[in-house]
């Protein structure tokens, strides 16, 4: 589903993001990238969503070279993603229901789909009784759940988790990480970008341990090591 063949990226500062990285992820795989800040794993995942380009080497989505990609095609691409951040990403001024039903609505969804699709998702993950909240009015956890809502109300194939607990207790991490393991059983892929260690060595996923750059060691099972 997605392949990195020799893949480096240079910034133009000179600073050596990547060095000469491939490994492949397969659909459905729940895969957890790690390392320390810095390491490259943020890096990593904008090279999957075409907003940096590889130096050199080749980054695949579905035998898409990213690279030799026009605008368009990429934009089709990140349609397929949804994306959930640190620091959550969400609108302000919107409130719990309205942040997920913008997300549809710039997609061109029409009302009714969106009115039967939104509550749908915020029962899921657990916000039905805080569809009139604003962000400011949640915890942290409650934050982080209303940003899964919005990476999976349009149903991507992939899952990306950028640092997803990195603000969070250890309660509402696990809680975060559960939603993860079950939207993987639910048949997409996950891919877990972090540096808790604890998570990971619970999880007993599939783990790439990335240090300055390169790849360490890709293990089915993995712990993290460092």
């Amino acid at each position: 589903m997605i392949k990195f063949d020799n893949v480096t990226k240079i910034f133009p500062d000179g600073t050596v993001a990547l060095d000469n990285i491939s490994f492949e992820i397969k659909k459905g795989e729940f895969i957890c990238v790690v390392g320390k800040s810095g390491a490259g794993k943020t890096t990593l995942v904008h090279l999957i969503l075409g907003l940096e380009l590889a130096t050199s080497g080749n980054v695949y989505f579905e035998d898409v070279k990213l690279n030799d990609a026009d605008p368009l095609k990429i934009q089709e691409i990140r349609r397929k993603i949804g994306c959930i951040h640190q620091d959550y990403k969400l609108l302000p001024k919107k409130t719990v229901y309205e942040n997920v039903a913008y997300i549809m609505q710039v997609e061109g969804k029409d009302n009714a789909e969106i009115e039967k699709e939104v509550p749908r998702v915020l029962d899921v993950i657990g916000l039905k009784d805080k569809v009139n909240n604003f962000p400011s009015e949640l915890s942290g956890g409650e934050k982080q759940r209303l940003a899964i809502a919005r990476a999976l109300v349009n149903h991507p194939e992939i899952i990306i988790a950028d640092e997803p607990t990195g603000n969070l207790d250890p309660y509402n991490s696990y809680e975060v990480i559960s939603l993860l393991q079950k939207i993987n059983q639910a048949g997409r892929t996950v891919i877990l970008a972090t540096h808790d260690r604890e998570i990971i060595n619970k999880l007993g996923k599939r783990v790439i341990t990335i240090e300055k750059g390169e790849i360490l060691r890709d293990e089915q099972a993995g712990r993290f090591i460092i």
